[in-house]
């Protein structure tokens, strides 16, 4: 295989951050017993802040961003790796401190890798990404705090998100009467074919409330954070559960005491960065289980990398629906 490829570098210069598509050499590449052929990657929210310089996603410059990707490994150090074998990389800080998936090589460790599931598309795989996965240890976390498809809606907030749209379509796989709450109208239509049964305008979360509100839900996944997660909080069921896995509506969370203390609801906080391997495979098995391709068909396009730093402002903005895979060789 030839030591030079493609591959989208953002750097920064004069505290002016600028993304390039250029041509790399395989000695560029971070430390790794692990070489991978890259085949496909995603565009998450995270990228969209690598490439536009925000938030100081990026520690160290220049970078190729893209904290997933999928390929066939090339050369491998490692014995539980040889060359031919099909993997997934997500997390671990890669596309943020070290090269990750917007080129057609990437290193990594060993230990960070999961094998893609039989009969698994590798564009599949990354249209469900770090996204699906996020969305899958949701659920994991709420099933192990005992919320299960007992007739109470469950609620997806951000749900036209990619993260978002991931939780509908896992949770009503799972038998979940699931809610969708979303501030753009044009995702009813969407959201509905995912698998929701009912649409919530956002605005009736994020607006201001008492510390306690209507129990309605049974349990939550918010990707939003903020007064969207505050509502979520003051809405809850007794003994309900929230996975909390995102922020895009800020940091800061308002919020009293009274819905942990007064009604047993449980705040859990989803990590998806440096995940144990053992729970990233059950819940890549269970990715694979749960998403029929023809669903994730219906939720993803496929773009060439020449057209990522377009799409950057786009995800930041809310303006894209479900996953968007990158074809690093289109």
């Amino acid at each position: 295989m030839p030591d030079n490829f493609t591959g989208l570098i953002v750097d920064q210069k004069d505290g002016t951050v600028a993304a390039s598509i250029q041509s790399l050499d395989q000695e560029q590449l971070p430390e790794g017993d692990v070489l991978i052929s890259v085949e496909y990657s995603s565009l998450n929210y995270k990228d969209g802040l690598a490439l536009t310089g925000k938030n100081k996603v990026v520690r160290s410059y220049p970078m190729v961003p893209g904290i997933d990707f999928v390929g066939t490994v090339e050369a491998s150090q490692s014995p539980a790796w040889k060359p031919g074998d099909a993997v997934i990389s997500t997390g671990w800080g890669v596309g943020e401190n070290r090269w990750g998936g917007f080129a057609q090589k990437a290193r990594a460790k060993s230990e960070w890798l999961v094998r893609l599931p039989p009969g698994m598309e590798p564009r599949i795989a990354m249209a469900i990404g770090t996204a699906g996965f996020t969305a899958m240890l949701s659920l994991m976390a709420l099933e192990d705090h005992f919320v299960q498809p007992n007739g109470m809606e469950t609620v997806v907030t951000g749900a036209g998100g990619g993260v978002g749209s991931m939780a509908v379509a896992l949770l009503a796989a799972t038998g979940y009467q699931v809610v969708a709450s979303t501030g753009r109208s044009d995702t009813g239509e969407y959201l509905k074919m995912v698998g929701a049964s009912s649409i919530l305008d956002r605005s009736e979360l994020a607006s201001p409330g008492g510390p306690l509100g209507t129990g309605r839900w049974g349990g939550a996944i918010d990707t939003v954070g903020g007064d969207t997660l505050a509502g979520v909080l003051r809405t809850m069921a007794p003994g309900g559960s929230v996975a909390a896995c995102g922020n895009v509506a800020g940091f800061a969370l308002n919020t009293t005491v009274l819905p942990f203390i007064l009604r047993g609801v449980n705040l859990l906080g989803i990590n998806s960065l440096d995940v144990p391997i053992e729970r990233r495979r059950v819940a890549w098995q269970r990715l694979a289980k749960l998403l029929p391709a023809d669903l994730i068909l219906k939720m993803m396009r496929v773009v060439p990398l020449q057209d990522v730093p377009l799409l950057a402002n786009e995800i930041l903005q809310g303006r894209i629906r479900g996953r968007i895979v990158v074809d690093v060789h289109g």
